[in-house]
């Protein structure tokens, strides 16, 4: 199955999140079926990050959005494990700073929009300003109307700038979270995790959807279009995100840049340092 095309919000469309299966597997059965075409898809994002950062003329940034528990962490964890450090940056968008509210909603995203050769991955993004701040009315409609397409031009200069843009909603049930909640709860190694707002926000989970809707809607562009993906199965979530993420690595035109020396003239030297080793020498009285 074409996943990129099966989850794309096209823009323009109306979106209907409660329509949508979170528990969607497609023709996997279990975490063991998709195992190994998981793998490969994630063997293809390291290889082709190793492409993008010696390439130096793209790159790609991915926003991952959901519900508390919705699995960004898990995603990271789970897809950008094996790229290479250097060229790989995680941004969490925590409560923004004093010194973040002085400038406009935008500038701490743009602050750490990837480089030339960068992957970087946004766990939340710019989008709780548009999301957070309209549920808990934290900024009046006429303010965070006004953002989307303030987000739209800001996602549109990227684009133009060589960023590939790939925007995910990890789509969960209310059951789902809170089962997940439970195994919180259940577990000793994950009770760090638990927050009282994991349960004061689930209270608002209508206005999120809804908010969600409009976001989304608003804001999946050619240039940088949304994805929702089911993700009431983990395994899933995995296998198709990175799917769409290989996918539209693959498209980015990216190949190896031409040698900067005369090979030929640094193999002779190599040639030569094998027919002359070093002598080391010991010190006095070894």
């Amino acid at each position: 199955m074409n996943y990129s095309k099966k989850f794309l919000v096209k823009p323009g469309s109306k979106l209907h999140l409660p329509e949508i299966d979170s528990g969607f597997k497609d023709e996997h059965h279990s975490r063991d079926k998709a195992a190994a075409a998981t793998a490969e898809q994630v063997e293809r994002m390291a290889r082709l990050q190793y492409l993008l950062y010696a390439d130096g003329r793209r790159s790609l940034l991915v926003v991952l959005q959901a519900l508390d528990a919705g699995g960004k962490d898990g995603t990271i964890r789970h897809l950008f494990g094996s790229m290479n450090p250097q060229g790989t940056v995680v941004v969490p968008f925590k409560q923004p700073s004093a010194v973040e509210l002085a400038h406009d909603f935008l500038w701490r995203a743009h602050m750490r929009a990837p480089a030339r050769g960068e992957v970087v991955i946004f766990n939340r993004s710019h989008y709780e300003d548009v999301l957070v701040v309209r549920v808990r009315n934290l900024a009046p409609a006429e303010v965070w109307s006004k953002r989307f397409d303030q987000i739209n031009a800001f996602e549109k200069l990227l684009a133009e700038n060589g960023t590939r843009i790939l925007k995910f909603y990890l789509h969960i049930s209310p059951d789902e979270q809170l089962h997940r909640f439970e195994k919180r709860l259940e577990e000793a190694d994950k009770h760090w995790k638990i927050s009282e707002s994991d349960y004061s926000e689930r209270q608002f989970w209508p206005q999120y959807i809804e908010a969600y809707e409009e976001a989304i809607e608003r804001t999946s562009t050619e240039w940088a279009p949304w994805f929702v993906i089911p993700s009431d199965h983990k395994w899933f979530r995995n296998l198709a995100i990175s799917h769409i993420i290989a996918d539209a690595m693959d498209e980015m035109g990216m190949s190896l840049p031409p040698a900067r020396v005369d090979i030929a003239a640094i193999r002779q030297m190599y040639e030569n340092a094998r027919r002359h080793p070093i002598e080391l020498k010991g010190k006095k009285g070894d």
